[in-house]
């Protein structure tokens, strides 16, 4: 009887090659998906990583804007000649402590100021207009509760004395208008307060007739305070009852401290090549007082 060779299923070349094909292949299906996932899982973790570094530098940015310090820029000339058209400022937040004003969009959580930081005259203040909340104020406060303060003749009286003041001859300003503003310019020294010197700061003024140069005796009332432009002839401030008037104490935001930048826009936006001579280089790191 003739022998039958039993070939098992491996001795088969042909069905060999079939089968390292199909391992092949199945070895190729199994490392795809992996290497796809594995590259899918890099790129989710780093954009993860980017979202929260983002989400994190905003958190920073607000705490320090709402707690420690607070960019503003200068769109109107009422403070020339200590603040010009163009300058950009930090304000310190925690120089008369915090009210609801100082937080962002001015949530109504609570009244006052914690802590209740009386301010000193003289200092250059950001504080909310009495009018509409909305609106960023710069003056320099002038009087305190219980001051009596009077415009005669162009001059400043606190408590009935005369502010002194030394004339510094001729200066000529540019509004946000764009328009000239000639007038004398004096160095003012304020009385001080809290045990304060002098505060010796630079004024501006064009005439010594009008009302705003010729006013009523104003008495400052308990939790309010006097506020001025050092542009006397160009300012809406609180010798205006019917405008500004006297400023709540819960409306500051903070002390003008040092301007960081400065530039005089006399040029289109456009002419890129003009920035560099349009920035005051002079002005900048210039502390307010």
């Amino acid at each position: 009887m003739p022998l039958r060779r039993c070939l098992g299923a491996a001795s088969d070349p042909a069905q060999i090659g079939r089968s390292r094909r199909m391992n092949q292949s199945k070895k190729a299906r199994r490392d795809r998906p992996a290497s796809t996932v594995a590259q899918g899982s890099g790129m989710g973790a780093g954009l993860g990583e980017t979202v929260r570094t983002v989400v994190y530098a905003l958190l920073i940015a607000v705490v320090v804007r709402t707690f420690a310090i607070e960019p503003f820029n200068i769109p109107s000339g009422s403070m020339i000649p200590t603040l010009l058209v163009g300058d950009y400022l930090f304000v310190a937040k925690p120089s008369y402590g915090y009210s609801h004003f100082s937080f962002p969009f001015s949530p109504d959580l609570f009244s006052g100021r914690i802590p209740d930081v009386l301010p000193h005259r003289g200092d250059v203040a950001v504080f909310r207009n009495t009018r509409d909340t909305t609106v960023d104020y710069i003056k320099r406060i002038v009087g305190l509760p219980g001051d009596h303060i009077q415009e005669r003749d162009g001059q400043l009286y606190v408590n009935g004395v005369l502010v002194p003041r030394t004339d510094e001859g001729d200066y000529v300003a540019i509004d946000e208008q764009g328009r000239q503003l000639a007038g004398r310019l004096y160095t003012e020294a304020l009385p001080g307060s809290g045990g304060r010197g002098p505060v010796r700061h630079q004024i501006l003024s064009m005439t010594s007739e009008g009302f705003a140069n010729n006013t009523p005796e104003y008495v400052v009332p308990a939790g309010y305070f006097f506020a001025m432009g050092d542009n006397r002839d160009d300012s809406a401030d609180s010798r205006f009852m019917d405008d500004l008037g006297y400023v709540p104490m819960e409306n500051l935001i903070g002390k003008a401290e040092m301007i960081f930048f400065s530039i005089d826009s006399t040029h289109p936006a456009w002419q890129f090549w003009q920035w560099p001579m349009e920035i005051r280089w002079g002005r900048l790191g210039h502390w307010v007082h």
